[in-house]
């Protein structure tokens, strides 16, 4: 091993030959700096920016968690938690072993807890994982991992503190903003819903930057190239798998759409992302539905309590509004659906609470069908089968579910219309008003449907929560199939079952939207 000295000359020659330097510890943000403020201010301002962070911690499972974690170190070292600190970054570099930020920021604990020998391992595997003076390079991407190490140097600047005038906030979310771009350049082979998340912390950090320069009364030509990159940013996170990312983009459109009247013109950006029809009430409507439905796919994995019928209301009133002024397909589906979720029973979605309310649904996904385009998205067709289901109309509830199957695309991932329709099928079954004979060919007709629409495994993990909910069901169907001779299908309705496949969420389909 060689010596702590040994070390130091290596990292030296490893800062100069780099264009980026991993950890925190170096960055120019005020929390770094001899404070400006009162000790006791400081402190008090470091445990509410830490809280939010616990906060944020909560809500994030993938590789943004480390951006927030790393940060969390950071503020337990400014607060002379140097344990905690410790403790922190061990346990990131255990979790995330090519984290060159959590790497870093250990070195530097070390060195402030007179750890030698710990500092020179940890600067050992820093340079290793950054490729440098080792002829034996570590595994994977060094970009990749300097494009993330950038983005959570990145994050950092949107949680600094004793920020003292408009001047130095701009210079901070500035200095976010061109770390992110850096790790945009290194991260090109990143996912791009990874990225996402990234995206959705730069608009952000624009958003305030906007503001600033708004509140200053600056030239909006100064504005307009960051204020329709914040639309581009976003309009990406809308389509996020994340469904916390998704509502707070559409709070942040909704936000940016009421700036719209601080120009002159129209911002170009508008049209090119194709908000120009859209208001701030339509996204805020967005935003309440998002969450009510983010609230409940929690409740139902038992994370949480049931959500908020609050938000419907809200979401329903600014879309009472925004359906008067802008009547148009788009609209009457998002009025439809926060009817349908008002008029049903949260967790199983099984029996009407609201059958006015579901009434209401299925008016205005008629109206939404009127327009050109309306008789063409399988959503519509899903809501509709599961307002009419509720009603006791299986039959022509089995109708949409299968027109939104067909209107689905190949290799779509949203398989809640297929789950439906065997569900559905099932239920007539028990209730002796579908044969054993029509229903063994309505579900090999399906099956064979879905596996050319959808991927297998999805269409198995449809079936497996089928067979589950409905075992006397199955059971009875295999019996006539086998008698039948079509034991291919029995076998895999029986693999099905005994494969633990992950249960895909309930409201699939609805996060889609």
């Amino acid at each position: 091993m060689e010596n702590p000295e040994e070390a130091e000359v290596d990292i030296d020659t490893l800062i100069d030959e780099m264009d980026y330097i991993p950890g925190h510890f170096h960055l120019e943000m005020n929390l770094n700096f001899e404070p400006c403020s009162p000790v006791n201010f400081r402190g008090r301002d470091m445990k509410l920016k830490r809280d939010s962070l616990m906060y944020e911690l909560e809500l994030e499972s993938g590789s943004q968690q480390f951006a927030v974690r790393n940060l969390l170190g950071v503020f337990s070292f400014h607060l002379e938690e140097m344990e905690q600190a410790k403790e922190i970054f061990l346990s990131i570099s255990q979790k995330d072993p090519d984290n060159l930020n959590a790497w870093a920021n250990l070195a530097y604990v070390y060195d402030r807890l007179d750890s030698e020998q710990e500092e020179a391992d940890c600067t050992k595997k820093l340079a290793h994982l950054m490729g440098l003076g080792f002829e034996d390079e570590s595994q994977g991407d060094p970009r990749l991992r300097a494009a993330h190490c950038l983005a959570e140097q990145g994050y950092a600047y949107g949680f600094d503190i004793g920020l003292v005038d408009e001047e130095d906030r701009m210079e901070k979310l500035t200095a976010g903003l061109m770390l992110y771009d850096k790790a945009l350049v290194y991260g090109q082979q990143i996912p791009l819903e990874e990225k996402r998340s990234w995206y959705l912390t730069m608009a952000t950090l624009y958003i305030r930057l906007d503001g600033i320069l708004m509140n200053k009364g600056n030239d909006e030509q100064k504005r307009l190239p960051s204020f329709n990159r914040t639309l581009a940013l976003l309009r990406q996170v809308t389509k996020s798998s994340n469904s916390h990312y998704r509502a707070l983009a559409w709070c942040y459109l909704g936000m940016l759409l009421e700036r719209k009247e601080t120009f002159s013109t129209t911002p170009m950006g508008i049209h090119d992302c194709g908000y120009s029809g859209t208001g701030p009430l339509d996204c805020f409507g967005k935003i309440r539905m998002k969450l009510y439905l983010r609230d409940l796919e929690r409740a139902k994995m038992g994370l949480g309590g049931m959500p908020d019928r609050k938000n419907l209301t809200r979401a329903k009133e600014d879309l009472e509004r925004v359906v008067k002024v802008c009547p148009c397909l788009k609209t009457y589906l998002d009025i439809g659906q926060v009817y349908y979720y008002m008029g049903v029973d949260a967790m199983q979605e099984l029996f009407p609470v609201d059958e006015t309310a579901l009434d209401n649904a299925l008016e205005f996904f008629a109206k939404a069908m009127e327009f050109d385009l309306g008789d063409t998205l399988p959503e519509i067709q899903l809501l509709r089968g599961k307002c009419l289901r509720l009603k006791n109309e299986e039959s022509n509830a089995i109708g949409c579910f299968k027109r939104a199957i067909e209107l689905d695309d190949v290799g779509s991932t949203y398989t809640e219309s297929f789950r439906c329709l065997m569900e559905t099928l099932l239920i007539l079954f028990s209730q002796k008003r579908v044969n054993a004979e029509m229903l063994m060919q309505e579900v090999e007709l399906w099956v064979k449907k879905a596996e050319e629409k959808y991927p297998k495994q999805r269409v198995r993990q449809e079936l497996r929560l089928v067979c589950r909910n409905h075992t006397t069901e199955v059971i009875e169907l295999s019996k006539a199939m086998v008698t039948r001779g079509n034991t291919e299908l029995v076998k895999m309705l029986f693999e099905t079952i005994k494969t633990d496949f992950s249960k895909p969420k309930l409201n699939e389909r609805s996060f889609s939207f």
